[in-house]
């Protein structure tokens, strides 16, 4: 019998979790860095510069319906489930704006080019930023992970209040409930 494809919108049962590893301690009350980052929707967005709050998951990578993802994929802690996670922003993009978030966005070290396919075919409402030079990573020293030659983000959700981080989502599992857990913790504001 086959393997059947890779469904980027399917949770496999039995994913190993993600530790508190204390990567993400030092972010909360941090200025974000003056990185201007290309967004899929053809600007360049500056995290520190955005005023009123903004919502930011990042996230290792986006896979693509019918395609492999790197070896071993499943068994990394916290890898899987970036379709989930960007849905779930999607689905409750209105209870965020209606809870005064003025910007959210997606963030990985994709490139945009592969981003806007991921946004148009999730029709996300809002942007995915690149750091394919891991520019704001490095500078933010955000927690990140090695495969297949690549460099990713370790996942997590960030919430920004004029440039400077507020709250930190770290690290987040299940991946599809991260948006519920922003939405709990700015209800409760």
């Amino acid at each position: 019998m086959q393997n059947a494809p890779h469904d980027p919108q399917v949770l496999p049962d039995n994913l190993p979790v993600p530790e508190e590893d204390g990567a993400a301690d030092h972010l909360t009350g941090v200025k974000c860095a003056d990185v201007a980052l290309p967004a899929t929707d053809g600007t360049r967005v500056n995290l520190s510069g955005l005023p009123g709050r903004t919502v930011v998951y990042a996230y290792p990578r986006t896979g693509v319906p019918g395609r492999e993802m790197p070896a071993g994929w499943d068994a990394i802690p916290g890898a899987r489930g970036c379709t989930p996670q960007s849905c779930a922003f999607r689905d409750h993009f209105a209870e965020l704006t209606a809870l005064g978030v003025t910007h959210v966005h997606g963030l990985s070290t994709q490139g945009t080019a592969y981003q806007r396919e991921a946004a148009e075919r999730l029709h996300l409402p809002f942007s995915l930023l690149s750091d394919e030079k891991l520019v704001f990573a490095n500078a933010m020293r955000l927690p990140m992970f090695e495969v297949e030659g690549m460099t990713l983000m370790k996942r997590l959700a960030l919430v920004i209040d004029n440039g400077v981080i507020a709250k930190v989502f770290y690290p987040v599992f299940p991946p599809d409930r991260n948006a519920a857990e922003v939405i709990a913790w700015l209800s409760s504001k």
